[in-house]
């Protein structure tokens, strides 16, 4: 199969590959992902430890299904998350761990053959790309002068996925009938909650393996009409920023992104976009980052959402010594330094100060004074105290990065 990617295949069309999904070695391969990635059970509340414990009969029975067409999946899950950084909340579909396992399997079989012609512009849920690429392409865009940009938002994108659609655009590439049957097969999954059932008439389940993939097939053709146009757009899934050399450029990019989306049965929300001048204040955001004036730095957004995840650390109620405290704070501390290390300088001592005044605040409480850490507080208990046990410095930390990429 990696040899006909490389070579091509008659007539562009795949016909044999459901054997490929129900191989036994892919199945336990497709297992070792789902567990990787973990996850909650499913509407017959079978954990992953549970399917774990008969994996090989369970991984032989999804194979006969599969080999004889008797499998079908379950109706997915669906609970509400937090969006970041605000009250709304968003869908998320959980699959079964059965069909995770099928879904995953099927990925790591058709993947290939659409991945090698997805546009270069696209970083969302692909292999061996991610965020900090499409981040870095923004840079190095910036610094060519491709100021202007089209900030847009799709509306509801994986609940609005028009279907039919969607498996044309698979077919053009697959032809094994067994194969399409089990795509159509998770996209006519039923969605329960609150013991309700139903079958949405449009969409991919956010939370479904499989989604990911086909929503970059979706929107493969408007990668192509960006590339065609000359103007650079760079996606990360349903999000997407376009870099335009001027206003009036970026303008008729906007018009012809819109005119797409609704010859593709999508739509904009089109009080959320913008045409932003990325050199005076103002700015844009991706990503969780915000580009202004040559330098870029967490959002407001992200900021709120990291500060709520340290106040829940750090409150003045917090039983824990301070150095179990510590140790809790260094998962989230160094896991947010790792993608926002590339922010501008000044983002760093603030937060850093902040922290410490919060764990400031837990000691004094427990020397019975009242309100927040002030005055000899800081004094009593300086920065070094702090180091001395280990609190990780997202200052120090940014200088230390900054002397490595300099080296």
């Amino acid at each position: 199969m990696l040899t006909v990617l490389e070579t091509g295949v008659n007539g562009g069309k795949w016909f044999s590959l459901v054997d490929k999904v129900y191989s036994l070695k892919n199945l336990r391969s497709a297992f070792k992902r789902v567990k990787a990635n973990g996850g909650g059970a499913g509407v017959d509340h079978q954990t992953i430890a549970m399917f774990e414990r008969r994996l090989e009969e369970n991984l032989n029975r999804l194979r006969q299904g599969l080999r004889s067409g008797s499998y079908r999946p379950q109706a997915i899950r669906r609970v509400w998350i937090d969006k970041p950084g605000g009250e709304e909340k968003r869908p998320l579909g959980i699959p079964t761990v059965r069909d995770r396992v099928v879904q995953t399997a099927l990925r790591q079989v058709i993947e290939p053959i659409f991945e090698r012609d997805f546009a270069e512009d696209s970083y969302g849920f692909r292999p061996g790309r991610g965020c900090k690429d499409a981040l870095r392409r923004v840079v190095q865009l910036l610094g060519e002068g491709f100021f202007w940009v089209v900030d847009a938002d799709l509306r509801s994108y994986f609940d609005s996925l028009p279907k039919e659609c969607l498996l044309a655009r698979v077919e053009a590439k697959i032809s094994d009938g067994r194969v399409l049957g089990l795509i159509q097969s998770f996209l006519a999954q039923a969605v329960m909650e609150d013991l309700e059932s139903w079958t949405p008439e449009t969409g991919t389940p956010q939370g479904a393996v499989i989604s990911p993939l086909l929503s970059n097939l979706y929107l493969d053709p408007l990668d192509r009409e960006r590339s065609e146009a000359g103007y650079e757009m760079i996606r990360y899934a349903d999000d997407f920023v376009v870099r335009c050399r001027s206003e009036e450029e970026a303008r008729a990019a906007l018009a012809r992104i819109e005119a797409w989306m609704s010859n593709a049965g999508l739509s904009l929300h089109r009080e959320k976009n913008r045409i932003v001048d990325a050199r005076p204040v103002g700015g844009f955001d991706f990503l969780g980052y915000h580009f202004e004036r040559g330098k870029h730095w967490p959002t407001r957004r992200s900021l709120r959402k990291f500060r709520d995840a340290i106040r829940a650390k750090t409150r003045r109620t917090n039983g824990q010594s301070l150095e179990a405290i510590v140790v809790d704070l260094d998962r989230i501390l160094r896991g947010w330094f790792e993608y926002y290390k590339h922010s501008y300088k000044t983002t760093f001592p603030y937060l850093d100060g902040w922290i410490r005044k919060r764990l400031r605040g837990i000691l004094r409480k427990r020397l019975k004074r009242k309100g927040g850490a002030r005055g000899f507080d800081h004094q009593r208990w300086p920065n070094a105290y702090f180091a001395e046990r280990g609190l990780f410095s997202l200052t120090a930390a940014h200088a230390l990065a900054g002397q490595s990429s300099r080296r």
